[in-house]
């Protein structure tokens, strides 16, 4: 009879080791395991405690509300969570605290540590409270069972760290910027991330299995990962060396980006292809950005070389050993020296303040301003500069003061004016204009000249930008005034817009907020001339 029970014992241990070897879901395996302990050994209370780190907390158990988990963890705190240091007086005393605690008046408890080797994964704790007492043979079966359930813990472990890596790898490549896009050794798509999609236009559903030339079409075609590659020898290249190509990538619909791909080898320890990974940068800020130091050694050699010609040339005049001036032609050539010299300082200002508004450091000093004021003297500044154009002053009277920095506003006006003088080489009206509004006040400098593309009138208060107009007529200029411009007018809060038509001229508009509590007007009026002026 006692036979009989020991085969059933064993068969029934066979066929809950298989159950819970064919889990690979941690949460499953544990609940399989302490179900099946408890059952075998007839147990009233059953639980597994995994280790974390330097303590045992409860998994699962049967019997026993997961609500008393963690009251119980508190117990378990007194085993050392290493075998070799448990004393048997010591477990049973442990064992006994958490009996009395259940209130389980157990004849039997019996712990089972879950060891994987000398890695031990946690403790298998089984009461019951009738039964006879555990055979030599029994205690081999249990042994058993606690080794298959070790053996189950620790592969759901892995799987389940495998899973949360695979995962955290997924939510990497779907989050970087940069696109990244995996093949197979057959060079089929098998990921194709969300940067990837955008820089293509073809979403990872539509892509994936496809050809990776048949989505990654790349200008001119010689700089293809597939010519690049059989240039290369295939893989693997010497020391594992990636294959770097650049060129413009053919989007879906057409369009181009400039992309650099860099395209790394995944091995097996045969050496064996496995994948093939490429990420892909999208290079279009890059190539702006050469373009744009391109542009700014082109244009400040050139506006540094002219005044620094005419100053030179000037001053080499005046030293001529073989001619005599007088009083007036000194006087002449002195004034275009100086006025080269108030030109060179200009730019060097501009680029001064174009390094600083970069930087975070252009510094504004706010006091009350009066721009119908300001737009006098920035007229009366210009008149004699001009005979061909009439500079024309026009606000309201009455016309409120404003909180800014009187400097940079004055900088802001001379610029647009300035620009309005070159852009109209027929001359022509300049009308500096103002009007008020509930919450701002708005200032537009009008001109009758060239105009602008409507594609340009966004691009202009770019850094170093100058429209083609201007580039054809040679028309001097960093571009860097409209750019400065803004940025003074946005750091008072405001805005600064153009409207333009080519051939007819173009307004320039800035905005300034007026002070908060001011929409009555009463506060900061004051009498203006409001008189219009002209050359």
């Amino acid at each position: 009879m006692l036979t009989d029970f020991r085969v059933r014992q064993r068969d029934y241990l066979l066929e809950i080791t298989r159950a819970i070897t064919a889990q690979l879901d941690l949460d499953a395996v544990l609940r399989l395991v302490v179900e099946a302990a408890a059952e075998m050994l007839a147990g009233q209370v059953a639980f597994i405690a995994l280790r974390e780190e330097d303590a045992f907390a409860i998994r699962a158990a049967y019997g026993l509300p997961e609500t008393r988990w963690e009251e119980l963890d508190a117990l378990l705190a007194k085993l050392p969570v290493y075998p070799e240091a448990w004393g048997r007086a010591e477990v049973e005393r442990v064992l006994t605290q958490i009996a009395r605690w259940l209130r389980v008046e157990a004849q039997q408890a019996v712990a089972l540590p879950l060891m994987v080797g000398e890695d031990l994964l946690g403790l298998l704790v089984v009461f019951r409270t009738f039964g006879t007492a555990f055979t030599y043979d029994d205690r081999l079966v249990l042994r058993a069972f606690a080794d298959q359930a070790a053996i189950a813990v620790h592969n759901a472990k892995l799987y389940q760290q495998l899973a949360t890596e695979k995962r955290r790898l997924e939510a990497i490549i779907e989050a970087t910027a940069d696109g990244v896009i995996i093949l197979d050794p057959a060079h089929r798509i098998q990921v194709f991330n969300r940067a990837m999609a955008r820089l293509t236009g073809w979403s990872p559903s539509e892509v994936l299995g496809r050809p990776h030339d048949e989505v990654v079409i790349l200008n001119p075609r010689r700089s293809g990962m597939t010519l690049a590659e059989a240039e290369a020898g295939g893989w693997p290249l010497a020391g594992d060396k990636p294959i770097y190509v650049e060129g413009d990538l053919i989007r879906r619909d057409g369009g181009r980006v400039a992309v650099g791909i860099t395209y790394s080898p995944l091995l097996d320890r045969t050496g064996r292809l496995v994948n093939i990974i490429g990420v892909v940068r999208d290079m279009t800020r890059i190539r702006e950005a050469e373009e744009l130091k391109s542009t700014f050694i082109s244009i400040i050699s050139h506006e540094l070389k002219t005044p620094v010609s005419i100053i030179k040339g000037y001053a080499g005049t005046l030293r001529r050993e073989d001619a005599t001036w007088d009083a007036r032609m000194v006087r002449q050539i002195a004034a275009i020296i100086e006025e080269e010299a108030d030109r060179l300082t200009q730019l060097i200002d501009n680029l001064l303040d174009a390094s600083r508004l970069q930087a975070g450091a252009l510094e504004l000093q706010f006091v009350e301003v009066a721009l119908d004021e300001l737009a006098e003297r920035v007229a009366d500044r210009f008149r004699p500069q001009t005979d061909r154009h009439f500079i024309v002053v026009d606000f309201p009277r009455d016309f409120p003061l404003i909180q800014g920095d009187p400097r940079r506003l004055e900088q802001v006006l001379a610029n647009l004016v300035s620009n309005a003088i070159k852009y109209s080489p027929q001359g022509g009206t300049i009308r500096i204009s103002g009007r008020v509004t509930p919450r701002e006040v708005i200032v537009t400098v009008t001109d009758e000249g060239i105009g602008i593309p409507p594609e340009e009138q966004e691009r202009i208060f770019e850094r170093f930008y100058r429209a083609s107009a201007a580039r054809a007529r040679q028309t001097p200029g960093t571009g860097l005034g409209l750019y400065l411009a803004r940025a003074i007018v946005e750091a008072h809060g405001g805005r600064i817009w153009v409207e333009s038509t080519p051939g007819r001229g173009s307004s320039f508009s800035f905005s300034i907020p007026r002070p908060r509590g001011s929409s009555g007007g009463a506060p900061e009026m004051r009498p203006s001339k409001g008189t219009d002026a002209q050359a």
